[in-house]
Order: structure tokens, then C-alpha cells, then sequence
């Protein structure tokens, strides 16, 4: 008997866009009292003929006992991203980077908000439905197309906590402890903190359209930032 999976990545369905998996294929042996594959659930999963290895505990996000079967990594590890000599570069670099960069970052309080484009929820509760119908209204005129757009880019926003760990992984420009005063630290917190705006106004505004299915696109960027870079 088999039942199968892989990735899919969007669909669209009567106005409602998503992301969704479906399953590799996997054999299992039939069973006397039913033609349909076994049910699969956490507690049985890893008893199952499943091929474990590093790339499905990643991506499929497998539990503890499943990961233990997978081979120890290599003891040899990368302790450094980059040479001492290339290393020396970026620091002597600190300097420029202050004058000329982090001058290039607005202030908090001469920044958009994502609550500047989105119905504000502090007005009365029928005004506030008031913009909500409205922006339905516009969002419904849109072709799947767009949404599709919007959709992408709200999930690679929505992933910034794995840029900003990628960020932190490098020498030269890695934030030390968190609060660095660090040319490339400071730059590297304060541009974290802007485009998370991005994922949130995507969020609000997809989320209020009433075009896409939220809970398929949640579980999506829950996989993504779960499985790393």
C-alpha cells in the first residue's frame, strides 16, 4: 500500500491561496482488514519504514527519536567564516561604516508604520468594520496573480529571525552579545528591525482581504524558519 507526499508550493482554490504539503511516497505492507494505508500520527510515525536522514529531519521536522538515528555530524567544525587576514578588513572598516552607513537608518519616529495602511482598530467598532468591508471591496477585484506576489513576499519576510541568525553567524560583522555597539551589529539590529514592518503591514493587509488561507501560509513560514538556511 502507498501513500505519497512532496511539496507543493501554492495553491489557489475558489479566491483562497495557500501553501500546502502533500506527502512522499511511501510503501507499507497491507493490512487484512483495510485497503487504506495505516494512519500516521507522532507516536507511530518513526516505528514506520521511513528513510531518516538529515535532510528529512530538517525539512520535515521529525521527532526527537527519529533525529536520534541520524549520523553524528563530522567532529571537524568551521570555528571561523573567514581568514584572520580578511577579517582585519572589515574592522578596519568600522570606521567608514559609522560615518557613512549607519547615517542611511531613519529614526523610529520618522518611520512608516504598518498601522498607517491597515484600518486602525482604535476607532468605533462599526467604523472600523466600516474599513474593513472597504478594503474587502478593492482586494476583491484583484487577480490570483497578485496575491500570489504578496503571499511569497510575506513568507521570505516573515523568515527574518534566519536572516538575521545568518547575519550573527560571521565574522567581522556578527553581533558579539546581542547589544554590540559594533558598526556592522548596529546596522545589522536596526535592519532587522525595518523589514519586520514589511511582514507585518503583509500580514494585516492579507489577513483583513479574506483572499488567502492564513492557517496553510502560517504552517508554512513555521516550516521555514524551523528548517534553517
Amino acid at each position: 500500500m502507498a501513500t505519497s507526499t512532496a511539496f507543493k508550493i501554492v495553491y489557489i482554490n475558489d479566491q483562497n491561496i495557500g501553501f500546502h504539503s502533500s506527502h512522499h511516497t511511501r510503501n507499507y505492507p497491507p493490512t487484512p482488514s483495510s485497503s487504506h494505508p495505516p494512519t500516521i500520527n507522532m507516536q507511530t510515525q518513526t516505528t514506520l519504514p521511513f528513510a531518516c536522514t538529515p535532510r528529512t529531519v530538517r525539512h520535515l521536522m521529525l521527532p526527537p527519536k527519529c533525529v536520534l538515528s541520524v549520523s553524528p555530524p563530522s567532529k571537524v567544525r568551521r570555528t571561523h567564516s573567514m581568514p584572520p587576514e580578511k577579517l582585519e578588513v572589515f574592522r578596519s572598516l568600522e570606521g567608514w561604516a559609522a560615518q557613512s552607513i549607519l547615517p542611511m537608518l531613519k529614526p523610529v519616529e520618522k518611520s512608516w508604520q504598518p498601522d498607517s495602511f491597515v484600518p486602525d482598530p482604535s476607532l468605533p467598532f462599526e467604523e472600523f468594520m466600516d474599513e474593513v468591508r472597504a478594503l474587502r471591496d478593492r482586494t476583491k477585484e484583484l487577480p490570483d496573480e497578485y496575491f500570489l506576489v504578496l503571499v511569497g513576499d510575506m513568507i521570505t519576510e516573515e523568515a527574518l529571525p534566519t536572516y538575521q541568525t545568518i547575519l550573527n553567524s560571521l565574522d567581522g560583522v556578527k553581533d558579539e552579545y546581542g547589544t554590540s555597539p559594533s558598526p556592522w551589529a548596529v546596522w545589522t539590529r536596526a535592519w532587522s528591525a525595518e523589514e519586520n514592518r514589511h511582514g507585518d503591514l503583509l500580514r494585516t493587509y492579507l489577513y483583513l482581504s479574506g483572499r488567502v488561507d492564513m492557517k496553510m501560509i502560517e504552517k508554512t513560514i513555521h516550516y521555514l524558519i524551523a528548517a534553517g538556511m
